[in-house]
């Protein structure tokens, strides 16, 4: 992943949580769950990722 990339990642992600948070708290943890998965599936999906042991 380029430098690129990985910035239009960082500012997707900003995104996401700006939306987020701007929920009613009553549907912000769903969402919070709903995003991590989904970073979990690109995470998992990415062999060059390092590890929390890395």
């Amino acid at each position: 992943m380029d430098h690129t990339a990985r910035d239009e990642g960082a500012d997707d992600l900003v995104s996401a949580l700006e939306v987020i948070e701007a929920q009613p708290l009553a549907t912000r943890a769903a969402a919070y769950e709903s995003l991590h998965d989904s970073l979990v599936r690109k995470l998992d999906a990415d062999p060059s990722a390092p590890t929390p042991s890395s």
